[in-house]
């Protein structure tokens, strides 16, 4: 059916964009035009921690409270978009041992996509959520070029997410487990300092990319080793590692040097990502995202040209890709669950 056969009422359809997260759930609305209605972050308690049956409904609620919020009611909805972190099945089943902010024993192998599909009776579309910030990111960037573009994004956080786009769409692959940057293994040789333990993953790996480029990393490897090589440092004396770690950005955007030896093995282990990315899919452009490059636009810039320099390319790649950052990183999750519920219906 093309645009000028649309049914009756159908210009008011919309897609819902719900971005689940360990506190809260944030949502949003995008119209047939392509057009976010919302501008802001439009967040409710996401009660996790309480539950499967206490989450979905706190779901279906967000979902209420942002079609409340742009005029609309359940009945103009097209489809859901949900994103959850992983891991998760292509179909939204969470893994069997759990996933990282459901720590409930009933979340585990628990398909959350269904239940919110039962829940609203409208179809859910379902994304781990650096997948959805990635397809934001890509739609963003390529605008009406999206569907003939390909890239990578990687969005350091608490671990490392990410996600692959190739002509417009999310790569999932069979399990789902596609675009897990994170746990893909990286060279240390030239990274690490020359007495520097090779950093191990939560995942029980070691030297994967997560391992250095997340918060987790500066937590585990990355401040135990370089506090050694700077005695008296500040942050020594923080009541805890994570505080620590969570210190480091500011510390880092005023040039403090232990700051910058952090983050520029972070810099480099993204390079060594993408290197291997560009081997793999030649994307069009790199993307990255996270609170590292939510930060004074300087040591933004500084730390997305330390990516690009540790990116080897080939002569032709280097004349037509791009770097760039996600983003409304903040919005990047919902808005891009609300765009796969768009892409997805449609095809």
């Amino acid at each position: 059916m093309s645009d000028e056969e649309v049914p009756v009422g159908a210009a008011d359809e919309v897609f819902v964009g719900l971005d689940n997260g360990g506190t809260s759930n944030n949502a949003t609305v995008l119209d047939r035009a392509g057009t976010f209605l919302v501008d802001r972050l439009c967040e409710t308690p996401s009660r996790v921690t309480e539950g499967p049956v206490i989450a979905v409904s706190a779901m279906v609620e967000a979902v209420d409270a942002v079609l409340a919020a742009t005029g609309h009611s359940r009945h103009s909805v097209r489809a859901v978009g949900l994103d959850t972190p992983g891991p998760a099945s292509a179909n939204g089943v969470i893994s069997s041992l759990g996933s990282t902010n459901f720590g409930h024993e009933d979340w585990r192998s628990f398909d959350v996509r269904a239940a919110l599909e039962a829940a609203l009776q409208v179809p859910v579309v379902y994304n781990n959520d650096g997948n959805a910030a990635a397809l934001y990111a890509h739609h963003v960037h390529f605008v009406e070029r999206a569907t003939l573009t390909s890239s990578v994004s990687a969005i350091v956080g608490t671990g490392l997410g990410g996600g692959v786009v190739e002509a417009g769409t999310v790569v999932r692959g069979a399990a789902g487990m596609a675009g897990e940057l994170g746990h893909v293994m990286i060279p240390m040789q030239g990274l690490l300092a020359d007495d520097q333990p090779v950093p191990g993953c939560n995942c029980g790996n070691g030297g994967d990319a997560e391992s250095v480029a997340s918060l987790t990393g500066i937590t585990m490897n990355l401040l135990p080793y370089w506090l050694t090589r700077f005695p008296g440092h500040p942050l020594a004396g923080a009541d805890s590692a994570k505080a620590a770690a969570r210190m480091v950005r500011s510390l880092g955007e005023q040039g403090d040097p232990l700051a910058l030896k952090v983050f520029e093995q972070q810099a480099m282990a993204l390079g060594r990502l993408f290197t291997i990315a560009s081997n793999f899919t030649d994307p069009a452009a790199y993307f990255v995202g996270g609170g590292v490059v939510e930060s004074a636009p300087h040591f933004r810039d500084w730390f997305l040209d330390t990516v690009r320099r540790h990116t080897s390319l080939r002569a032709e790649q280097q004349r037509v890709v791009t770097f760039s950052i996600v983003p409304d990183l903040d919005m990047a999750g919902a808005r891009g669950s609300a765009l796969a519920a768009s892409v997805g219906l449609r095809a």
